[in-house]
C-alpha cells in the first residue's frame, strides 16, 4: 500500500493567511486578531492588533481549534450545537471548549487537512469571509 505525502502547513503558509486576512478585514474597515494552527493544533502564527478588542484573540484561537477539531468551518456548526443538534453536549465535553461563532475554517491540501485559521473582531459573517479570503489567497 502506498501513501501519498501532503506538504504541512508551513510558517511561510500561515504568514500568508494572517496577511490575507488582515489585509481583507483593513479593506473592510475592521480590525481583527487571526490565528493560525498546523493539523496538530500547535501555534503557527498569530496577530492582534491593539485596536481589536482584548478578547479578539481568544475568540480567534477557539475559532481556529473549533474549524480544526471538527474539520469544517465553525459557521457550518452554529445549528449543530443548539438544543437537538448533533453535537449539543460536545463544547462541554472536551478540555478546550470549542467555538461555534462564524470565523474559523479548515485548510486542506491535496483533500486532507493540514491547519486552520481563526478570525475574530469583526461581525461573525465578516470574520469567516475573511478566513475564507485568506484560505483562498493559499491556493
Amino acid at each position: 500500500m502506498s501513501t501519498t505525502a501532503v506538504a504541512p502547513l508551513t510558517i511561510e503558509d500561515a504568514e500568508l493567511l494572517v496577511a490575507t486576512a488582515r489585509r481583507a478585514a483593513e479593506d473592510g474597515g475592521v480590525t481583527v486578531s487571526v490565528t493560525v494552527l498546523d493539523a496538530g493544533g500547535h501555534l503557527l502564527a498569530f496577530r492582534r492588533d491593539d485596536r481589536a478588542v482584548l478578547i479578539s484573540g481568544e475568540t480567534s484561537t477557539r475559532k481556529a481549534y473549533t474549524a480544526l477539531q471538527l474539520n469544517a468551518p465553525t459557521a457550518d456548526l452554529v445549528d449543530a450545537v443548539q438544543p437537538g443538534g448533533l453535537f449539543h453536549t460536545l463544547p462541554t465535553a472536551l478540555d478546550r471548549p470549542l467555538l461555534f461563532i462564524a470565523g474559523g475554517v479548515p485548510v486542506h491540501r491535496d483533500g486532507r487537512l493540514i491547519g486552520a485559521i481563526g478570525v475574530g473582531g469583526g461581525a461573525p459573517e465578516q470574520d469567516h469571509g475573511f478566513a475564507t479570503a485568506a484560505v483562498a489567497a493559499l491556493a
